[in-house]
């Protein structure tokens, strides 16, 4: 299991303890969490509706794709920690990372 922290648009953090060995996407975790992410294209990194900003661990995550990037710097706020959390698988790079909700910043 990997635990990591959500931050809603109000501010309100809570823990997300998610399996690391069943290949599920941070955006799949979210939803199965009960977060208002639309995930409009499911996942396709087409859509940018499941926008998250790592506030804290995104050394370890990598670096985005060009399909993803193409997505962020088109959504009317883009952060140099943005990603799509369509694109972020859930392993233990996961581990105590702090992400905010931003996908409703483009409904």
């Amino acid at each position: 299991m990997v635990t990591f922290t959500v931050e809603d648009q109000d501010g309100n953090r809570q823990e997300i303890e998610a399996p690391d060995d069943m290949g599920f996407n941070l955006m799949e975790i979210l939803k199965a969490s009960e977060y208002p992410v639309l995930a409009t294209c499911g996942g396709m990194a087409l859509c940018g509706t499941c926008h998250i900003e790592v506030l804290e661990g995104k050394d370890g995550l990598g670096d985005a794709t060009d399909p993803e990037l193409d997505q962020l710097e088109n959504l009317p706020e883009y952060y140099p920690t943005s990603r799509l959390s369509c694109q972020i698988r859930i392993s233990d790079i996961l581990e105590g990372a702090v992400i905010r909700l931003r996908g409703e910043d483009v409904v």
